[in-house]
């Protein structure tokens, strides 16, 4: 039920794209149950909006900050939102904004 869910939306700066780093996130999302998107910006940044449980999205979120092998995550800007249950799966978006 959606009043039992959390949303965030986080946008990592670093060494982020070119790095797996949107399949890692996918994988640990699927791993936790998480729901929601990732996506590359234009900026050179990555976006996360991910939907769970809270602790499974805590543990989602320390994951997504260490960041696969190849990443090096420098800046990790945590927004939180209303949950809204709209999502099914998790899912890498290929689009930037």
């Amino acid at each position: 039920m959606a009043s039992d869910l959390i949303r965030a939306r986080v946008f990592v700066s670093g060494r982020v794209q070119g790095v797996a780093y949107r399949f890692f996130a996918e994988k640990c999302a699927h791993t936790l149950g998480i729901t929601g998107w990732v996506r590359n910006l234009s900026d050179g940044r990555v976006e996360v909006l991910a939907e769970g449980r809270a602790d499974d999205v805590e543990a989602f979120l320390d994951r997504l900050r260490e960041g696969p092998r190849l990443a090096q995550v420098d800046g990790f800007d945590v927004r939180r939102e209303c949950a809204k249950g709209e999502f099914f799966d998790f899912r890498v978006v290929f689009s930037s904004g």
